[in-house]
């Protein structure tokens, strides 16, 4: 039993070895997770109270809170900074002011006691009365009558409004005597008197000093708690003015939200689908324009998508019809129903070309737009350059049955491509020509404005409604949906027109009513030889600096 038993535990040895570094493996990984998730809600519960995680309400709420709290606390500052220099002067005045007055009226009692002069005396009951009368004036203030003629320097106090008789407590109406004493502070303590000398005849016989218990600025507790509550009136406003800020702070922020919160939900729409939603925000303020422009790209979006959605429908439409004819005669050919003869060859040649002409078109167009093409910028006599398209276009309107004129001023010239130029007019020279019916007439215009020369072409054809004047430069757009592409080309000239006057600088302007006909006028900036001068000042400023570069370049 014993022999048995070793080779198996001598087996399990291992695998309880591979199982214990597994699981201390294991537990080593999973305390790394725990590390990491610790951090990660570390890092989270950092990153949730930071500034910017906080809703723009509360941040404009705080902002308003802080500016009435700055506030509160700059005039607290203030106030606190001015009571501290002057409260303190004002209260010694007053004290000042009731010493004088004391002292006054005490001479004034002196000298009715004088039978010669310098024989009154201050220790009468009328000059204590007087005393004990500015005594009580105020709270908490004592009064001292000090007598200058004993011959101690200081003088001596012959009455004290704070007086206490050791025999019969407060003696405040009678002479100083041995079993008494005062609460007065030393005489050597000036700064906590106010005092007025007593002066009879231009001498000095005593002085009158003013104090205030428990005071070392001359401060009674009358100024005291006016101090306190002038300081907790001003807590008070603080406090209400943060609550006040705050709801004014947050009612503004709710309504500069609301629109932009609008504007949010209406974007989330139309990113979800809903090409329909708008944010209906109308106003005079920015947010209002901000809204207004919103909703007009929400619209632009909406109707490029349903051109967009048109396009590929024309798009797959034009191709399949040519494809079609095309892939129905060859194989009618290929299985013995048509012979392969001349015409049967000349429908299939007629639909590729159409093909082609529809695929070159739409490159083309897809080339302005793209700003692909190279634009040759000269000199151009537009009056030279159209002369010549309509000597070519001649026999192509006679043989439509139509007649054709052509005015224009001299001189007129602009900075273009002459290519470009020529190809715009003769588009609208065909589409003119494919709308006019038989019997009509095309009038070619060209023009020189203030700033703009203008080319027009226009006609007697079937003309055009206002809506259909907005729609006119779509891709694949044409007058009568139902139009064949025989009858109504193929419905990208008038965007290739409008592609290389965007490219000239100018515009295209359409006017024209149903069954009166249309005009089509282009709009491009004249050419002026100070144009010329400041391009080639520019020009010259450019070579210069490349020049420089260059120079600075091979000097390193």
């Amino acid at each position: 039993m014993t022999v048995s038993g070793c080779p198996s535990d001598t087996a399990d040895a291992p695998g309880a070895a591979e199982r214990a570094t597994a699981e201390s493996e294991n537990g080593a990984a999973s305390s790394v997770a725990r590390v990491s998730e610790s951090e990660g809600h570390r890092k989270r519960r950092r990153k949730r109270f930071g500034w910017e995680n906080f809703t723009y309400t509360t941040r404009v709420t705080a902002a308003f809170a802080f500016v009435a709290i700055m506030t509160a606390l700059v005039a607290i500052g203030v106030l606190s900074f001015v009571w501290e220099q002057h409260f303190q002067t004002y209260t010694e005045s007053n004290m000042e002011s009731l010493a004088e007055s004391t002292a006054q009226r005490i001479a004034a009692v002196y000298a009715g006691t004088e039978e010669k002069p310098g024989t009154g005396t201050l220790r009468s009951e009328e000059v204590f009365r007087i005393g004990q009368y500015a005594a009580g004036l105020s709270a908490g203030v004592a009064v001292d009558i000090v007598d200058n003629r004993t011959g101690d320097p200081a003088g001596t106090v012959v009455w004290s409004s704070s007086e206490i008789s050791i025999d019969d407590g407060m003696d405040g109406m009678g002479d100083m005597g041995s079993g008494s004493r005062t609460l007065t502070p030393p005489a050597a303590d000036s700064n906590r008197f106010a005092s007025a000398a007593i002066k009879v005849d231009g001498v000095a016989v005593g002085s009158v000093r003013v104090w205030v218990y428990g005071s070392e600025t001359l401060t009674t507790q009358t100024d005291e708690a006016f101090l306190d509550n002038s300081y907790q009136a001003m807590a008070f406003a603080t406090v209400l003015a943060i609550v006040l800020a705050s709801c004014i702070g947050f009612l503004f922020a709710r309504a500069l939200v609301s629109p932009i919160n609008r504007m949010t939900k209406t974007a989330k729409a139309i990113k979800e689908g809903d090409l329909s939603a708008r944010t209906e925000l109308h106003g005079e303020d920015e947010i209002a324009r901000l809204g207004e422009t919103f909703d007009a790209m929400a619209d632009s979006i909406e109707r490029d998508r349903k051109l967009e959605r048109r396009l590929t429908t024309d798009v797959a439409h034009e191709l399949r019809t040519p494809l079609m004819a095309i892939q129905s005669t060859v194989e009618a050919m290929v299985d013995g129903v048509f012979e392969a003869d001349e015409e049967r060859l000349e429908t299939v040649n007629s639909e590729v070309q159409r093909l082609s002409r529809l695929v070159d078109a739409i490159l083309k167009l897809s080339r302005l737009e793209n700003r692909s093409t190279p634009m040759k910028t000269e000199v151009v006599d537009v009056g030279e350059l159209i002369e010549g398209i309509v000597a070519t276009h001649e026999a192509f309107v006679a043989d439509s049955g139509l007649t054709l004129s052509y005015e224009r001023e001299r001189g007129v010239r602009v900075l273009g491509d002459a290519d470009m130029i020529r190809q715009a007019t003769a588009n609208l020279i065909s589409n003119a020509v494919r709308y006019t019916p038989e019997g009509g007439h095309i009038a070619v215009r060209v023009k020189a404005g203030d700033i703009m020369a203008s080319i027009a072409v226009q006609d007697t054809g079937i003309g055009l409604s206002p809506d259909e004047a907005k729609m006119v430069f779509s891709r694949f757009w044409r007058a009568d949906a139902g139009r064949t592409r025989e009858s109504g080309g193929l419905g990208i000239g008038l965007s290739v027109v409008k592609e290389i006057v965007d490219r000239h600088d100018g515009w295209v302007q359409v006017e024209g009513r149903q069954g009166e006909g249309a005009t089509f006028t282009i709009h491009i900036p004249l050419y002026w030889e100070e144009d010329q001068q400041k391009g080639q000042k520019q020009q010259r400023q450019q070579k210069q600096q490349k020049s420089r570069g260059k120079s600075r370049r091979d000097q390193k």
